[in-house]
C-alpha cells in the first residue's frame, strides 16, 4: 500500500487528505483495524519514534501516550510499586508484563492528558498489555507486532472501530524530511541525534554526582522532549516521566506546567487521595477527574454538601495546601530536562519545589553562571549537553 486516503485532515473541512509515499515505495505501516485519521498518525509517528529511542537507549521495553501531537506520558518496563499499581487503576490486574507496567506507567503519569491518547510500544503488544488497553478510553494503537490473542482484545475495542496499526519495525526513513506550509516547501536533516549517557557526561555544578539510576531517567527526559512540541521540559522518576510541559511560549511557564502536573502526579500518592471513599459506581474517568479536583484549589465543587454526595459513600477530609506543601517537600531525586537552555534561575527555583535534584539542559544563555549558582544553592546536579530538542 503506497497510499492511504484519510477521512479529513486536522479538521473535517480540510480535504482531501491522505498519506503516501513520495519515492513510490509502500507505507511502513499496515492498518489491522479501523482508520485512523490525520492527527492519529501524527500521534502514531511521532510516538513510534519516541518508544524505539527508549528502547535503544534503555533496553527496556516503552510505551507512550500521546495527544495531539505531544506525549502524555512515556515509560520503561520497571516493576510497579503497590501504591503505583493503585494510582494507575491497576492494582485489580495480577502479574504485569514488562510491557505492560511500562504502558500503565506512561498513561498513568497524567491520566487527565491521556483520556483518548494513541498509544504506540516498542515490542509486540501482549495479552497483559491489551487487557490493560481494553479498560481505557483510547484512539488508537501502533507497535511492531500483536500476539493473537492481544489482537481479538483489542479488536473488540470501541464496537470494532478500534485504531490498531502494525509498523516496519526495520523501515528507516529518508536523512531529509520535508513539510509544505502555506504553499512554502520545508526541507531539514532528520534529527537523528542519539541520546545516551555520553550526552550527560559535562557536569558543571559543585556536585558532580549523576547515578545510573538518574542518568536512565535523564535519558527518559530528553527522548520524551525530543518529540514533544516546544518550548518543552520534562520531570521524570522511577523510569517514567511524571511531567510534561508542551508548546509554551515562555521557559519558566513550561517548567511551572511540567512541575504542576509532576505535583499532582505525586499528590495521588498521599494517603487521603488513595483511600478517598468512592462509591462503586464511579467509572475510572469520573474518579480521575474528582481526584483532580479533589487536589485543587476547587475542592469544594465536589466537597461541598449536596455535591460529595454524588461521589463518595462519605464526605473526605480536606486535603490542605499545608498538607500539600508537607507532602510535596518528601518528593526527591528527580531529574529534569528541558529542550532548550534556562534562561534565569527561576525555572531552577521552580523545579526545586517538586523535588528535582539533577537536572540535563543544552546550555549557553549569558546567564548561565545564575542558573549553576541556584543548583548549587540546592545541591543539584545539573549537566550541559550542547544539544537543543525543538520539535515542531
Amino acid at each position: 500500500m503506497n497510499e492511504f486516503v484519510l477521512k479529513y485532515g486536522c479538521n473535517p473541512n480540510q480535504k482531501p487528505s491522505r498519506v503516501f509515499m513520495k519515492d513510490g515505495k509502500d507505507l511502513p505501516i499496515e492498518i489491522l483495524c479501523g482508520k485512523p485519521g490525520y492527527i492519529n498518525l501524527l500521534d502514531a509517528f511521532n510516538g513510534w519514534q519516541l518508544v524505539k529511542e527508549l528502547k535503544k537507549a534503555t533496553g527496556l521495553p516503552a510505551a507512550t501516550s500521546f495527544k495531539h501531537v505531544s506525549p502524555a506520558g512515556a515509560a520503561v518496563g520497571l516493576p510497579l510499586s503497590d501504591v503505583e499499581r493503585k494510582i494507575y487503576w491497576v492494582d485489580d490486574m495480577g502479574e504485569l508484563t514488562a510491557l505492560a507496567s511500562a504502558y500503565a506507567r506512561a498513561r498513568g503519569a497524567d491520566r487527565m492528558s491521556s483520556f483518548g491518547d494513541f498509544i504506540s510500544l516498542s515490542d509486540v503488544c501482549d495479552v497483559a498489555t491489551a487487557k490493560l488497553i481494553k479498560r481505557e478510553v483510547s484512539d488508537g494503537i501502533i507497535a511492531p507486532g500483536y500476539e493473537p490473542e492481544a489482537l481479538e482484545i483489542l479488536k473488540a475495542k470501541k464496537k470494532g472501530n478500534y485504531c490498531i496499526i502494525k509498523i516496519d519495525e526495520n523501515y528507516v526513513p529518508a536523512p531529509v524530511e520535508q513539510k509544505d506550509v502555506f504553499g512554502v516547501t520545508f526541507e531539514q536533516g532528520r534529527n537523528e541525534l542519539v541520546i545516551n549517557d555520553e550526552l550527560f557526561a559535562d557536569v558543571v555544578t559543585d556536585n558532580k554526582e549523576i547515578p545510573e539510576s538518574a542518568k536512565i531517567d535523564l535519558a527518559i527526559a530528553m527522548i520524551t522532549l525530543k518529540y514533544t512540541q516546544s518550548n518543552s521540559v520534562c520531570y521524570a522518576k522511577g523510569g517514567q516521566a511524571i511531567g510534561i510541559g508542551a508548546g509554551q511560549q515562555s521557559r519558566i511557564h513550561c517548567t511551572r506546567l511540567a512541575g504542576s502536573k509532576a505535583d499532582n502526579w505525586y499528590l495521588r500518592q498521599n494517603s487521603k487521595v488513595l483511600n478517598l471513599p468512592f462509591k462503586d459506581n464511579i467509572g475510572r474517568a469520573d474518579r480521575d477527574n474528582t481526584i483532580d479536583v479533589y487536589m485543587s484549589d476547587d475542592y469544594m465543587d465536589v466537597l461541598a454538601d449536596g455535591t460529595w454526595e454524588n461521589f463518595f459513600t462519605e464526605k473526605p477530609e480536606i486535603l490542605t495546601r499545608e498538607e500539600k506543601r508537607a507532602w510535596l517537600d518528601t518528593l526527591t531525586d528527580v531529574s529534569l530536562g528541558s529542550d532548550a537552555f534556562f534562561p534565569f534561575g527561576d525555572n531552577i527555583e521552580r523545579a526545586h519545589r517538586s523535588g528535582v535534584k539533577y537536572i540535563a539542559q543544552p546550555g549557553g544563555s549569558i546567564r548561565d553562571d545564575n542558573v549553576i549558582e541556584t543548583c548549587n544553592k540546592y545541591g543539584m546536579a545539573m549537566c550541559f549537553t550542547k544539544i537543543r530538542l525543538f520539535h515542531h
